[in-house]
Parts: C-alpha cells; structure tokens; sequence
C-alpha cells in the first residue's frame, strides 16, 4: 500500500510532488461528467512518467484482437474506450525555457481533488534549470452543468523579469498506450485555428466517430484582460496560440482556458464544428466564475441524496466519498446507450467496456441514489442488445434464441480475447438475470418484465437449458468446463456459483413468463409469436433442470464446494502466505495460482450474497468462515461481499476491515494497480459495504428492511436511500437510530426487527 495521500472528509490531497506515484495520482484524481472526462495530467508539459488521457463517452475503437494462436469463436477485436484529443494543453517558457516538472526543482507541490464542488485545483513553486522561479495556482474541472465542456483557470506568479511564453493548444495526435499494434486511431477530417480559438475535428479508423474538440481563452495580466499579440501554429491534428509577454518580478498572469468536445453520437456529424463553436462562445461569454458556480451548484444536488456521512473516522469518509464522487462523474444514467466501464474516466485499461459489474454491483447504487429512471436506463441497455447477445451464443454453436450476454462489450458484441473468460466465464448471463429480479424487488416496477424484462429472461434460460448436460454417472444435470467469479481456477467443472445461478435464472424466467401471462396476456401473446416460443416443452425441460441440477456440496463440512475437487488442493489460509508473495498475480506464476486453494474474489459467497434470502444464517456462517480465510482479495470486486455477509454474521471487525479495503483500494493502491485507472464500478461495492452491511438494507417480500450497527471505530453515519417514491433519511449513533421521511406520504419498514410506520411530511 501507498500511503501518500492526506485524509481530510471532503478532498483528497498531495502534499509534495510525488512524481514515482504520478500515474496513481493521475488516476486518483481524475475529473468526468458522464459525457467527458480527464486524467489529472499536468496543463504544462512534462516529460516524467505520464498516461496523457482524455475520454469521450460512447466512443471506441475495434482493435483487432491480438493473440498468438487463434481459437475459434474469438472475438474479432478488442473494444477501447480512446484516447481522445488533449484539450488541457498549455507549454509555458520562461525567457525560452519550457516549464517542465521532471527537469524543475519543485517545491510547496498541493494537488487537491474538491470532492464536494467538483473540481482540480494544483499549486507549486518551480525554479527552472535556468534560476528563473515561478508559482502555479491551477484550477479545472469537467462542467456538470454544460456536459460537453470543461474549463482552466492558470495563474503564473512571475518570480522573475523577462519573456513568458503561453501556449494553450489542442492535440487529436493520440494513441491509446494500450494498442494491440501500436498504430493511431484518429483520422482528421477538419481542423480551423484561428487568433484566440481553433478546432480540430478527427474520426475514429474503422467505425467513423467523430468528435469536434474545440478551445477559445482569455490573457490577464494583474487582473487586466489583455489582448496581446498570437502566433498562430497548425498541423496535422494539432493547433496552437503562441502569446509572448514581457513581465516583470511580482506580476500574475492568469490564461483562462475554455474546451468543448462534441461526439457524432449527439451530434449530426456535419453540425459538429458549428455546435462546438456555439458552445464554446457561450461557456466563454459566461466566464469561468459563472461556469464554477454552475459547477458548485451541480454538485450540491448530487451530494444532496447520495451522500454517506460517517463521523469519528476521517479515512473511512475520504473513501466513501471518493468512491460516490468517481461514480457520479462517471455515469449520469441521462443517456442510455452509455454504461459503466471498470475504469470510468480514469485510465484505458479493460478497454473501457461494459461488464457484468454493472449489474452486479452498481446497480444497487443507483437504485437507491437517484431517480428509478437511472437504475431502469441500465437494464434498458441490455434488451436493447438481447440480438446481439443471441448472435454471440450462435458464434459458439448455440440455436433457437440461447443468448449469451458478453462478458466486454462496448455495443453488445462479445469483444474480450482472453479464452477463459470469453468462452468459460458465462456466469455473467447470471447478473443480468438478477438485476432484473434486483430492480423489481426494489422498485416493484414488474411492467418492466412485460416492456423488457420477460425477453431478456427467456434469452437467458434458453441458453443454459442448451449449455447444461446430463451426467449419467450423477445423475444430475451439470455445467462443465468455467470459469467462475474466482479467476483463479479455470476451465473446472461444476463451479458451484455458476450451477446455483443457472438454476435461477431458469426460476426466475418461469415466475415472470406466470406474471406476464397472467396480468399482461397480449404482450404476452406477441412475445410468444416474435420469439417463437413453444411454453409447455421448453418451460418442462427447465423444470426438469432445476429439478436435479448438480450443486456441488461437502457434507461433513456443510458447505457448497466452490466446483468439483476444490478439497483436492492444498488448503491453506492466505495468513500463512509470506508479504513478498502478495499479490499473487504479480508474484507467481499462473500455473502456481491455478493450482492453488487461493480465492481471486467472492465466488460461493457471490452466490450466497445475492440470494441470502434462500440461506438460513448457519448456512452462510459455515461457507463464510471456509472461504474467506482462503481470500486473496486481488479483484475490487471482492471486500464488499464479505462486508455485506460478515456483517450480517455479527464479524463486524471484519466488516469494518472489508469495507476500508474497498473505499481505500484505489486512495492506498492496495494492489499496486492504481496507476491503469481507478476501479470505478467495484466503487459501488463501498456504497453498498455501508448502506447493506453496516445500515443492514435489504429488501424481503415487498418490504424494506434495515438492521444497523455502529462500528466501534465510528460515533455515528447517516445516509439516505430512495424507496418506491420516498426518500428516507437513516442516522445511526451509539445511542439510537433514526429514519427521517423527508416526502410526503408515511412509509413502512422493518426497523431492527419491529415493523415501523414512518411518517411523511403531510401524513
């Protein structure tokens, strides 16, 4: 772990410049606003250890899938979120001289990340290799308020007399570091510099999407707006505005930079550089101090409803706000052709596509944080790419509508190359499935399964009725050759998680195909006729699956077995692991992890997780105190599960151990990983270690549920959740817990076991 960063409740600061951790401090302070985003690269040039990024949402590229030897049923390429222009640029020289931290004696370095308002703020003292000093007071951020623009404002204290040079400037000459054959994924189409402004427009090679970066600025010279001289610089995809001043000891000058990038995806694509100039006069006429004010404002509603509050532990509020703030810049739930990648705005690694963490772990988030409109844009998204999902399960030799959801997707294609986990990993057909049953429970919008839900279902089901087999030997039906959650097992037979969820997947298409019969019988009628579904023989054959699938299980330990022969390897708990072995996937060999008893992330205990309501306490307790102990925690997907449930089993020091782990992994770099991007979708998991482990939120038979503790190492937390129209307030002290309605109309709920009518502001 990397413990270089200041605690404080609302931001997240460097105190001195830390350049061997500037690609973790990069990630960790990025800034999005669900249609852009930035990695916290320096506005000056800088010649250390970077990975320059800006993103645009919805934008990717196929690249062409690298692997050295092909097996059938590959994906032709691998989808990436691009690298996309450099709008931030700004070369500074002093009398000749290039600002440049690496080659720069820095001093009184701060970065800060004002979680609360939105915004990056960076300042410094830098003596050049020439002698000349100068302070840097740096302040950006990604409008909420005009999503396809972003601002900076820099301020150059002039520790010397002479010539400085500004150069504010667009870059579209990008790669993505992560290029399977190094080549360059932008194309210009059109490209305009003008005094003062200039654009640059560049389609993406292969799918043509286009995107229009634009910037215009303003020169102040102690506090006077000057309009000096501009050179003017242009070539391929790039433009530039040279201004040279000539300055003496103690004067400021401040560049105030404005940038808008506009996508095909929102715009017809020969309106692009008119739209981009319209909006970039217009954020320019506002100024930069009414475009922070409209920032501040933004995300004082945001914070409104989806803050979590603890008090008494400054560590454990950093991280929980961080991980709610990473979330909310990187996915607004206005658009829903866009998702959630694992890395958000913040890095390209995982190619910046959609997985089933969505379903799995953000969409309980959402749910309960914003309007139910979010949470539905979600599972709206993947109806919308069912075809594509049955045309994946065809490339793999399935039939009659089976529909296979991709484990990477950017447009509902598989585009993942990794065999493991493109032809074994299909546990994530699961996650679909339970989101839906996830969002009707919570919502009790089950007109969702007549509009969507019910296709989306019978897809699913399809697929696991053609890819399970009978055994004879057995005598149940069983689930051969994949992977599960854990990672570090592959091509195993009967993973236990993904037989358990198959079956109820099957369950779960059964009830709604009921539900929707019954209580919608024409869209029923029309669903039958466009998918050609033949109800009694497939629904019989379900039935007979869920009837005598195999579930691995030892009897004398009373435990599901995480797949066939787990009990074979050598069991050992990972407190028996030296330090210079962690982590395993850095320090061993994939044939040493593969066999050992060592657990990647929750994977009996995803299952138990997500359907609890089945499992009697004992029977959690038992697989609990099994598997952890064999946990290596090397996904960010894990410690929240094992929050959730070591909350609920009474080990609330191990609760609380979880929960740090996860709103910490990213702000510490638990598993030196930090520098590719922050794990933006696991983020999810600290809202819901909160919100279910500690706050004991659950939903059960139409009824909202909460069950609190107070960890010892707290004086009290608060948050509020969203329920079926009302929005609910919960405080926890050591003295007693409150539930505040702040709506209109009373709401029942369980409280700690005890029904509890809560009233509302007219009952």
């Amino acid at each position: 772990m990397k413990k270089y960063l200041t605690h404080h409740e609302w931001q997240i600061i460097e105190n001195g410049f830390h350049a061997e951790h500037n690609r973790i401090s990069e990630s960790v302070f990025s800034i999005g606003n669900g249609r852009m985003g930035q990695r916290a690269n320096f506005e000056e040039s800088y010649t250390g250890d970077t990975l320059q990024g800006s993103y645009v949402a919805g934008v990717y590229y196929p690249d062409k899938t690298r692997v050295g030897w092909w097996k059938n049923g590959y994906p032709e390429y691998f989808a990436k979120v691009l690298n996309a222009c450099n709008w931030i640029g700004i070369e500074v020289k002093i009398n000749e001289t290039v600002l440049d931290l690496a080659k720069s004696d820095v001093t009184d370095f701060k970065r800060t990340l004002d979680m609360q308002r939105g915004i990056l703020q960076r300042q410094f003292t830098a003596k050049l290799e020439t002698s000349e000093q100068v302070k840097v007071d740096a302040t950006r951020f990604c409008s909420l308020a005009d999503d396809e623009a972003g601002a900076i404002r820099y301020a150059i204290q002039c520790d010397f007399s002479g010539e400085l040079t500004l150069t504010p400037y667009l870059d579209f000459d990008i790669k993505n570091e992560d290029a399977n054959y190094d080549e360059k994924f932008w194309e210009e189409v059109e490209l305009a510099v003008h005094k003062g402004e200039g654009y640059i427009t560049a389609a993406t090679r292969k799918t043509d999407f286009r995107v229009c970066t634009g910037m215009c600025f303003d020169i102040f010279v102690n506090d006077k707006n000057v309009t000096p001289d501009i050179e003017i610089f242009r070539k391929e995809k790039f433009i530039s505005n040279t201004v040279k001043l000539k300055v003496n000891e103690g004067d400021e000058v401040v560049i105030y930079k404005y940038a808008v990038n506009l996508s095909s995806e929102n715009h017809p694509k020969d309106a692009l550089s008119n739209n981009a100039d319209k909006l970039l006069q217009n954020i320019r006429q506002k100024g930069f101090q009414t475009m922070l004010k409209e920032q501040m404002a933004a995300w004082a509603t945001r914070w409104k409803d989806s803050d979590v509050v603890i008090e008494g532990d400054v560590a454990a509020q950093q991280g929980i706000r961080f991980n709610i703030f990473q979330l909310n810049q990187t996915y607004t739930g206005e658009d829903e052709r866009l998702n959630i990648g694992p890395k958000g705005f913040t890095g390209e690694k995982y190619g910046g596509s959609t997985y089933w963490d969505t379903e799995a772990y953000c969409l309980p988030f959402y749910l309960s944080t914003a309007d139910e409109r979010v949470a539905r844009n979600l599972l709206i998204y993947r109806y919308k790419h069912l075809q594509k999902a049955i045309e994946n399960a065809e490339k793999l030799g399935f039939k009659d509508g089976a529909a296979l959801y991709p484990m990477v997707t950017m447009n509902g294609e598989e585009c993942h190359n990794e065999w493991e986990i493109t032809f074994e990993e299909i546990h994530r057909n699961g996650a679909i499935a339970y989101a839906i049953f996830d969002y009707i429970r919570y919502t009790g919008d089950k007109a969702y399964l007549a509009d969507y839900g019910l296709e989306v279902l019978i897809g699913i089901a399809r697929f696991w009725a053609q890819r399970v087999n009978y055994s004879n030997q057995k005598g149940k039906y069983v689930i051969l050759g994949v992977t599960g959650p854990n990672e570090y097992e592959n091509n195993v037979n009967n993973n236990w998680y993904t037989n358990f969820t198959a079956k109820k997947c099957l369950e779960l298409a059964m009830e709604s195909i009921e539900w929707v019969k019954k209580n919608c019988p024409e869209k029923y009628k029309a669903i039958v006729r466009q998918i050609n579904f033949d109800e009694t023989e497939e629904q019989a054959q379900w039935q007979q699956i869920c009837d005598h699938i195999y579930q691995p299980k030892y009897q004398e330990f009373g435990i599901y077995l995480q797949q066939d022969g787990f009990l074979d390897k050598d069991i050992s708990p990972v407190d028996d692991l030296e330090e210079a072995d962690r982590p395993l996937c850095q320090k061993w060999s994939w044939d040493r992890i593969l066999r050992s008893c060592y657990i990647k992330q929750a994977d009996v205990l995803q299952g138990l997780y997500f359907y609890e309501h089945e499992f009697d306490e004992a029977t959690i307790r038992r697989n609990f105190d099994f598997y952890e102990p064999l946990t290596v925690h090397e996904s960010s997907l894990s410690p929240c599960v094992h929050a959730i449930l070591a909350a609920r089993l009474g080990y609330h020091d191990k609760a609380y151990e979880m929960y740090l782990q996860t709103a910490r992994l990213d702000l510490d770099d638990y598993n030196n990983d930090t520098e590719d991007g922050c794990h933006i979708t696991s983020m999810a998991g600290t809202w819901m270690a909160v919100v279910k482990g500690f706050g004991g939120m659950r939903v059960v038979d139409g009824k909202l549920h909460l069950n609190p503790f107070l960890p010892k190492q707290w004086t009290g937390y608060s948050f509020k959740i969203r329920w079926r129209g009302s929005i609910l307030n919960i405080k926890v002290t050591q003295a007693e817990t409150t539930v505040e309605n702040e709506s209109g109309e009373s709401v029942s709920l369980v409280l700690s076991g005890k029904l509890t009518e809560i009233g509302g502001k007219t009952s």
